[in-house]
């Protein structure tokens, strides 16, 4: 063993060139992908342009792929259906629709629309190309298309992360669902931002296979031994710490449910599971554990410790009175377990009530 590799400094330094190496091969990465995207930006405005200019008809598409894929046999992408996707990618994020919705997303103001245009650019040109194929084939509201490509571009979604989120309908739970939180009084406006985005307003459960009335430590069970997928629920960026997570004050401990930590807006996120409907007490006692792992748990560069109380239901005007006078960031959402029924079927089959009672009509005549 040479000197260099007995040192006791030797593993840190090849930590630190690891870390190094692997930055630049992400950085590289990411600068191609960015170039990549322009490229095919630049292709679609191209065909758009001289479609609008000379009349040109759809039939150049075809014509143009075989060309580009003559004279540069060694690349991939100028198929006729890329081709195609090149020229929705510049329509789709140049149209009146989109950049009336980025205009507010963006938060660009008055800025003039060559700006406008410059940042809509700018954030397309972040997102992978693969993205993009999803992102173009499955949505076509364009404040849903901002909302993803603005929560990739934030959060690092891969391809199958985003596919799961626009399956799970993120962007109707995160903006049209009406959240409750607290989060403009107890929190900077920035921050505030950062985690109302964080958070939704409905947890779709449904994965964990309950059909059943189950006690608050099973349903803690469940999400445990299901963590990726709940994790892939709540979002990109969380980090599991722990369950059950022990806190002492003087002789007496107090215990989280699951206590995560968000590495992208850096703070500690407690989740209270509850069986039943929200009560204003439950607030306070998330207030009280906020305020714990704000005092034990907090880092020196973390933000606020913020706390989510997962309910079967809740009513918005009785959270938001018990939200009221606390200062610690607290949202209240709600869980789904199963599958909400068809709106067609709404009406047509019987409620739990009408079950029990025609039970009960039944059962006297067995006797």
């Amino acid at each position: 063993m040479t000197k260099a590799l007995s040192h006791p400094d030797y593993p840190a330094f090849l930590a630190a060139l690891k870390d190094r190496i692997l930055h630049a091969r992400t950085s590289a990465v990411r600068a191609i992908n960015r170039d990549l995207v322009l490229l095919y930006w630049d292709i679609g405005r191209g065909i758009v342009e001289k479609q609008q200019t000379a009349g040109w008809g759809d039939a150049v598409i075809e014509t143009l792929a075989a060309d580009l894929r003559a004279s540069f046999p060694g690349m991939r992408g100028f198929s006729v259906v890329n081709l195609w996707r090149m020229k929705q990618l510049y329509l789709v994020h140049t149209s009146p629709e989109f950049l009336s919705q980025a205009v507010r997303g963006l938060k660009t103001g008055e800025a003039a629309p060559e700006k406008l245009s410059q940042a809509v650019r700018e954030l397309v040109a972040v997102i992978p190309w693969g993205h993009h194929a999803n992102l173009l084939a499955k949505l076509s509201d364009p404040a849903a298309r901002l909302y993803y490509l603005r929560a990739t571009a934030q959060f690092g979604w891969s391809r199958s992360v985003l596919l799961n989120q626009i399956k799970a309908g993120a962007y109707e739970r995160a903006v049209k669902d009406k959240k409750t939180h607290n989060f403009t009084l107890a929190l900077p406006e920035d921050f505030a931002e950062q985690a109302d985005e964080m958070m939704k307003s409905r947890y779709n459960l449904e994965f964990l296979g309950i059909n059943r009335a189950v006690k608050e430590r099973e349903l803690e069970d469940r999400l445990v031994s299901h963590l990726q997928r709940f994790i892939l629920e709540l979002g990109y960026g969380f980090c599991f710490v722990g369950r059950q997570y022990r806190l002492a004050l003087g002789r007496k401990e107090y215990f989280v449910d699951l206590l995560f930590y968000h590495r992208f807006i850096k703070a500690l996120v407690a989740f209270d599971l509850k069986i039943g409907p929200f009560e204003p007490e439950h607030a306070g006692k998330m207030d009280f554990y906020l305020n714990l792992l704000n005092e034990k748990e907090r880092g020196p560069d973390d933000k606020p410790s913020i706390g989510i109380i997962l309910c079967a239901e809740k009513d918005d005007i009785e959270v938001e009175f018990a939200l009221k006078t606390k200062h610690n960031p607290i949202g209240v959402a709600e869980y789904q377990l199963q599958a909400k029924l068809p709106a067609e079927f709404k009406g047509r089959l019987p409620t739990a009530k009408q079950l029990a009672d025609a039970v009960r009509e039944v059962l006297p005549l067995r006797k």
